[in-house]
């Protein structure tokens, strides 16, 4: 007897740049989906250029669940996505609709797939502790921190990912164990199967469209959005999560006079480079996933619809 158990859920999965939201758009129009955003950025409100954020004409006509649904001051964790999300797919269900998981954040996707570990819940306090430790001592000092308490981890997590290594320390401080030690038992979030897609251009043409998206950003007024940003949210500071974005941080250091603004160009586009790498190494390390190199939508549909039989038949 098929049950919602046996319908799958879709990872569309794929570096910055890389034409996801294209894609995912085009399969909408050949099944029913329900698109439901993993992307850590575009969960704020006001950040629309910097995040590059659907439009909202996009949005109108195909609405991605989990996007704009807290403001840049607030804290939203791994947890609260994976609640929602899990509402999501099982609102997509009970509309007899596929739910198609769209982004390129990978704890997010790793999270529904494998489960998340009885971690302490984040205070204010402590938050505003090593906040305050990261402004002072800078990302590297906080991953030797790091490395001292839970060598594992500061493997794991890069130098420059602040924002995880600022949770592990976080984690450590409050309970007294290390994050590697917390996270031997984990559930998963999805029973379903799960069918992955990856687009994945070429480095080279990656690296080319995040040249050109992020010269029209500023073309599009992404200063102007960083500004008013920080005038709506007075506070706010480059230790929220929201700020620490690709692109964020380097205009709002433009802005604070720490760098020109070719200076901030330069860094933006090659944070998210590096962002991209990130996103790649994890990416090439899935199995079972049909790898496309540009947006072939017939491969990708023949590859859900037989799939999705083979699941729904039990064969």
């Amino acid at each position: 007897m098929n049950t919602s158990l046996n319908k799958p859920v879709i990872f569309l999965m794929g570096p910055t740049a890389s034409g996801k939201t294209d894609l995912a758009i085009k399969l909408s129009n050949q099944i029913d989906t329900r698109l439901i955003s993993v992307d850590s950025a575009l969960i704020y409100k006001e950040m629309d250029i910097g995040t590059a954020k659907p439009s909202k004409k996009i949005l109108e006509q195909y609405p991605h669940y989990l996007v704009d649904i807290c403001k840049p001051d607030e804290a939203y964790s791994a947890n609260d996505f994976t609640r929602d999300a899990k509402l999501q797919i099982d609102k997509a269900f009970i509309k007899n609709q596929t739910p198609l998981l769209v982004g390129g954040t990978s704890f997010y996707f790793n999270a529904l797939e494998y489960g998340l570990s009885n971690l302490p819940e984040s205070t204010k306090d402590s938050r505003d502790k090593f906040a305050k430790l990261l402004q002072k001592n800078g990302p590297n000092k906080l991953h030797s921190m790091l490395s001292d308490i839970d060598p594992i981890s500061a493997k794991r997590i890069h130098p420059n990912d602040s924002q995880r290594v600022t949770r592990a320390l976080e984690v450590f401080d409050i309970s007294g164990e290390s994050l590697s030690d917390l996270q031997g038992s984990k559930k998963s979030i999805i029973n379903n199967p799960i069918i992955k897609i990856i687009l994945m251009p070429d480095r080279g043409v990656l690296h080319q469209r995040i040249e050109k998206r992020f010269l029209s950003m500023i073309d599009d007024g992404f200063i102007n959005e960083v500004e008013s940003l920080f005038t709506n949210n007075p506070n706010l500071n480059d230790s929220f999560p929201s700020v620490r974005c690709v692109g964020y941080r380097q205009v709002w250091n433009y802005l604070k006079g720490e760098i020109d603004k070719d200076e901030m160009i330069e860094r933006a586009i090659i944070a998210t480079r590096q962002l991209c790498k990130r996103q790649s190494t994890w990416l090439n390390s899935e199995k079972d996933a049909l790898i496309i190199r540009d947006l072939d939508e017939k491969k990708a549909l023949d590859y859900i619809l037989k799939l999705s039989n083979k699941f729904i038949s039990g064969a």
